[in-house]
């Protein structure tokens, strides 16, 4: 809900103010982000165990490292679209402009800034095995998707040639790399803890381990159906995403819409005449 512009909600010459809060508010988030990374590291160190840990979280400092550069560096590439096409207007007046660009690259910093937070939460959560670490692995996905919208979004105002252009998309590849670092160590070390819980079947009857053989099964199914649910369920939640972020998805009410037709497939006939 707070991803979604406001614009509708705001007059137009208010979006100059919005896009300078919201960069500011995504800065603050990043720089909260590397204090509370920075503090699990110092936890870690004065682990007696926490080897594996320390990698692991100087991994996700990395990171959020990487995203605080690309948020500077998107700042500096704004800054310079908004001098090199407002003219003689003024800032206000540019933003107004280009109104739906705008609601873009809030929306966007506002991504990544999340983007941020949720991963340090999760990894926080997993420290103190709270969490998951599927957590981890989905909310660097969602760092990487949320910082290719922010180089569309700028890249979209920017000149081709300019230098912060190609500096952001080269900060992009970097946050892309860590992502993909935090990613690779996450599942590591998610994999070192299903090694340690090794099954022993040893003193097990036959007739035993049959019966745990036929409740493994159950259970595969069980799952694999709960699969498919979710599956169904994440394709709804994407498109009704897709259908409230398009032009317009937001003024549109939910009981306003026009109820499907129904199919002719599933009409019932009419009934026949009797005979004389």
């Amino acid at each position: 809900q707070e991803l979604r512009p406001k614009s509708l909600d705001i007059k137009q010459e208010e979006l100059g103010d919005m896009v300078e809060k919201e960069m500011a508010s995504t800065s603050a988030a990043i720089e909260d982000a590397v204090r509370r990374i920075e503090e699990m590291m110092s936890q870690a160190r004065n682990e007696s165990s926490g080897v594996q840990l320390e990698v692991n979280e100087r991994i996700r400092f990395l990171l959020i490292q990487a995203i605080r550069l690309l948020v500077m560096t998107s700042t500096n590439l704004q800054k310079e679209i908004v001098e090199s096409g407002r003219g003689a207007a003024t800032t206000q007046e540019f933003y107004a402009k280009n109104s739906r660009w705008t609601e873009g690259l809030i929306s966007a910093a506002k991504a990544v800034g999340w983007g941020a937070t949720q991963l340090v939460d999760a990894a926080d959560r997993v420290v103190l095995h709270t969490g998951k670490y599927e957590e981890l692995i989905v909310c660097s996905h969602e760092i990487a998707a949320s910082t290719a919208q922010l180089v569309a979004a700028s890249k979209v105002k920017a000149d081709k040639s300019s230098r912060n252009l190609g500096k952001l998309q080269e900060c992009s590849r970097g946050v892309n790399e860590m992502a993909a670092n935090v990613v690779a160590s996450t599942r590591s070390g998610q994999e070192q803890i299903e090694e340690k819980d090794t099954m022993d079947f040893s003193g097990m009857s036959l007739i035993k381990l049959k019966k745990e053989e036929m409740e493994a099964q159950v259970k595969v199914l069980e799952l694999e159906k709960r699969l498919e649910g979710e599956r169904r369920r994440l394709g709804e939640l994407r498109r009704q995403h897709y259908a409230l972020a398009s032009p317009g998805g937001e003024a549109e009410d939910a009981e306003a819409r026009p109820a499907p037709a129904p199919r002719r497939g599933i009409l019932k006939k009419p009934p026949l005449a009797q005979k004389p």
